[in-house]
């Protein structure tokens, strides 16, 4: 290990796997655990730093150092950014300034953009932030203030549990190479996961959440400009990016959220659609992408009805002709006897309204979807699970507990097991078995004796 500072800076240390620091130092020590894991352990360094479009060659190498200081740092400020990370291809750098904070620290917005500055005059390409705070993706930062700020240096932020995720896929892919640094990611792993690491997930909505769910059980509107809506949809995204991560962890495989293009990459824009859709719909809602999964699993808080919905939408396999044969194609895929609360909707074409049936109905006789819709055959299915949860829908903590119950266990045990129709391979015909059949000579005989 080279211990050496580079020549711009005038104070930090190399990060250490082993940092000595005063026990009550719970920020300083993660992350010089996590940036000397960025460095050790090549696969999980490049894999973190490709959510930011940082691409790692044969010949980069990382470099994390911690409490910088710069040499051409203005002395009244006093600012000391907690890492510094450095990917080194040949003679070029990419440089990132860190600003860490563990439990229930939350990320200064005054302090970012005086580490702004300093990344500014000393020509570090971008800040990152990480915290217990969750973003849809690194670009779309969790604080407002950050994402309208004016200033040029783009500021990135993971969350404690991202990063844990990446180093859970790894291992469980077996996608580390060198043994020694397996071990190493391993320990990283162990130690993210205790509580002296002091990492979280998203585990409560915030007070706001019981207020909303009063005005709406009682009737009322929500305003335009809400604040109390405003805090709960914020706190509905870092809860949806969480259970993306859980569901990554659990199925070994990316799952992210599916957002309109629009959204992607403007948070505000987002909120503004989503307060819209709140206001009209009294829902929450939220689509995550599997990695080939039948369909995304789309997700309802329905703040009205208090309840939860989970589902998957499957369009119906064209090649059979009749409405039971189709619902029978449907419910052959169903394999689990868990099957309360379960319902299928059934869309048909034109302005024909939708019709719903629960699964146990469907299985008993599958010709009652039929009734009252002659000459038509539904086009798509939603498969879904609607969970009632009375007043544990309005709390902050049982709230979460019981969506992250819900969503595993419907794709566990329906979402896993559902295949999206596809049209059958062509077939050759009978009376075209060899290439002769199709010959200019043969179809030259067809166009002769064709009667129109």
């Amino acid at each position: 290990m080279d211990d050496r500072l580079p020549e711009y800076l005038k104070q930090g240390e190399t990060a250490r796997l082993f940092p000595v620091l005063a026990t009550t130092s719970k920020e300083g020590r993660t992350t010089s655990i996590v940036l000397a894991c960025l460095s050790f352990v090549g696969e999980f360094g490049s894999e973190v730093l490709s959510s930011l479009g940082v691409r790692m060659g044969k010949r980069a190498k990382i470099q994390t150092y911690t409490e910088v200081v710069f040499k051409d740092q203005n002395p009244n400020m006093k600012d000391r950014p907690d890492g510094l990370i450095v990917v080194s291809t040949g003679n070029k750098e990419w440089r990132a300034l860190v600003e860490a904070k563990v439990g229930n620290s939350d990320l200064d917005a005054d302090q970012i953009e005086r580490y702004r500055v300093i990344a500014k005059d000393n020509g570090i390409d971008c800040l990152i932030t990480i915290s217990n705070q969750f973003a849809t993706n690194p670009s779309s930062h969790p604080l407002d203030e950050v994402r309208k700020s004016r200033s040029k240096i783009p500021v990135y932020h993971w969350s404690w549990m991202h990063i844990l995720t990446v180093a859970d896929l790894l291992i469980n892919r077996d996608d580390i190479n060198d043994h020694d640094q397996l071990q190493i990611l391993n320990e990283l792993r162990r130690f993210l996961t205790h509580e002296s690491a002091g990492v979280k997930g998203f585990d409560r909505m915030p007070p706001e959440w019981s207020d909303l769910n009063k005005l709406i059980g009682s009737g009322g509107t929500v305003a335009t400009k809400s604040k109390e809506a405003v805090a709960v949809l914020e706190a509905w995204h870092q809860e949806t990016r969480d259970l993306s991560l859980i569901l990554t962890r659990m199925t070994e495989a990316r799952v992210t959220e599916r957002l309109p293009r629009k959204h992607q990459g403007d948070p505000a824009q987002r909120l503004k659609d989503e307060m819209s859709s709140l206001r009209d719909s009294k829902q929450l809602q939220c689509s995550l992408e599997i990695p080939d999964a039948a369909a995304p699993v789309d997700i309802v808080a329905d703040i009205a009805r208090r309840t939860i919905d989970v589902g998957m939408t499957l369009k119906a396999p064209i090649d059979r002709k009749s409405t039971k044969a189709r619902v029978n194609w449907l419910l052959r895929q169903i394999r689990t006897d868990q099957i309360e609360d379960l319902h299928v909707r059934l869309m048909w074409p034109g302005a024909s309204p939708d019709t719903q049936f629960t699964v146990a109905a469907l299985r008993e006789n599958p010709a009652v979807c039929e009734e009252g819709k002659n000459q038509l055959t539904p086009h798509s299915f939603h498969i879904f699970t609607s969970k009632a949860l009375a007043g544990r829908f309005a709390q902050q903590v049982n709230f979460i507990t019981d969506l992250e119950t819900v969503v595993p266990s419907f794709y566990r045990d329906i979402g896993s097991m559902l295949a999206a129709w596809k049209p059958s391979a062509p077939k050759i015909k009978a009376d075209k078995l060899t290439a002769d059949d199709v010959s200019t000579e043969s179809i030259s005989d067809d166009a002769e004796d064709f009667e129109g």
